[in-house]
């Protein structure tokens, strides 16, 4: 596959789950000097992109059952900007139906700006019941405010001064909204794993961001499960078969997975790891998002740059 910036052939690419994102990791990687170790280390040892996900008001059930501490991505996001040169920048995911699109439009256009064109605005539908609840959105409307919020986007990053009228919201006339630095657009990835996810990276997409899991992670996430590289593949294929018809190239849409646990100590673990990457990639995948040891700031440091060592500068 090719990538999103550029959309240049490569090898795979690996995206940095920022440490925070762990269940176990402790309160010091929300630290700035912290987050700024971790992130040009990252950059550094030739990571492509680090990502943060989105809860604005996770419950407390969600995290004593295996959620996480979370920042705001795209304040945390725009603070990585400004501390690296090169890196790029993925909301994984940044959930649409939260907000009014406008908001999305400026907020995810103005970390554009300032990164200097870095954003891979990677997005979804969300699925914690009590965090819709707590912000004022209906939860059963996710899938209609999530496709309302891509034709949106897309029209409001292209045509900025046209005003865009959806089903709880109006313009009343012509805007001054400054556009993203990356024209058409920043690339936007769709996250989700059925039919639906599959007719929105046609529609709207740049990439597709499945997840491999069991069945039960994947009803927790209220999607479909994809349990093993066949089924993987066979989403990818279909995924391509629907961009064609569709008249678009197929090898225009990035498509990410999530790396395996590697346990450098363990050299068995490390081959197990990249050869299950190098089967991902033959199916089409062309990046990873990667776990690192978040036991401490200097153990993912750490695991960063030996991941960069072993992996990054391998392929």
């Amino acid at each position: 596959m090719r990538a999103a910036l550029g959309k240049e052939t490569s090898a795979m690419k690996f995206v940095l789950e920022y440490p925070s994102e762990l269940p176990a990791a402790s309160d010091a990687f929300l630290r700035p000097e912290v987050i700024r170790a971790v992130v040009t280390a990252a950059e550094e040892s030739g990571f492509s992109a680090v990502a943060l996900s989105e809860h604005p008001a996770p419950s407390l059930k969600w995290r004593r059952n295996g959620g996480h501490n979370t920042l705001d991505p795209v304040a945390a996001l725009s603070f990585m900007a400004g501390v690296t040169a090169r890196i790029r920048l993925l909301t994984n995911l940044y959930v649409l139906p939260f907000r009014n699109p406008y908001l999305s439009a400026k907020a995810l256009g103005s970390l554009d700006i300032v990164s200097g064109g870095r954003l891979i605005a990677g997005v979804g539908a969300g699925y914690l019941r009590a965090e819709f609840a707590a912000v004022g959105v209906v939860h059963e409307r996710r899938a209609e405010l999530l496709d309302e919020a891509l034709g949106a986007l897309r029209r409001i990053w292209i045509e900025p001064e046209k005003p865009f009228e959806g089903r709880d919201f109006a313009a009343p006339g012509p805007l001054w909204l400054q556009a993203p630095a990356q024209r058409p657009h920043p690339p936007i990835w769709i996250g989700g794993n059925g039919p639906a996810a599959l007719r929105r990276v046609v529609q709207h997409g740049d990439g597709w961001m499945p997840i491999i899991a069991g069945a039960d992670m994947a009803a927790a996430m209220r999607t479909k499960a994809i349990e093993n590289p066949d089924q993987f593949g066979d989403g990818v294929s279909a995924l391509r078969r629907r961009l064609a018809a569709a008249g678009r190239d197929p090898d225009s849409v990035d498509v990410q997975v999530v790396c395996p646990h590697l346990d450098f100590a363990d050299p068995s673990t490390v081959r197990t790891a990249l050869a299950y990457l190098d089967d991902l990639e033959k199916r089409g995948a062309a990046w990873a998002v990667v776990h690192v040891d978040g036991s401490s700031p200097a153990a993912a440091a750490n695991f960063i740059r030996t991941f960069g060592n072993v992996v990054i500068a391998d392929r």
